[in-house]
């Protein structure tokens, strides 16, 4: 009864927490992809007598070797493409995923961070 929308009761429900026990949850590595620079056009840097390897992002890639999940997802064939809840969409890699044991790389977080860096105007 407590599903985000209106319930039978008139209330209004944002959202829905998802949790997964830690006794049923599987772990499984994860890559958290973002931007490769710091800068949007290293091609133009804001110093000039600056290289654009001065701007590569030292954080583009964080990998965590063991994330706690929803068991099922154990199951996902490698080249699948899914949404973590609050934290973007992931694709489970091709190529370092195995049977029981996925790898998940994420393509695209669910905020972008450009927006808060780079205030628009």
């Amino acid at each position: 009864d407590s599903r985000g929308g209106w319930t039978e009761d008139g209330r209004k429900v944002r959202g829905t927490i998802h949790w997964v026990s830690a006794e049923h949850a599987t772990a499984h590595p994860v890559r958290l992809y973002d931007h490769l620079f710091t800068v949007e056009q290293p091609d133009s840097p804001p110093d000039p007598d600056a290289d654009w390897r001065d701007y590569l992002n030292p954080d583009s890639l964080i990998e965590l070797p063991s994330v706690f999940m929803e068991p099922e997802l154990r199951r996902t064939p490698p080249g699948t493409a899914v949404q973590f809840l609050r934290n973007g969409y992931f694709f489970s890699d091709p190529i370092d995923s195995r049977a029981g044991q996925p790898v998940f790389n994420r393509i695209v977080p669910l905020r972008d961070s450009w927006a808060k860096k780079e205030p628009v105007g």
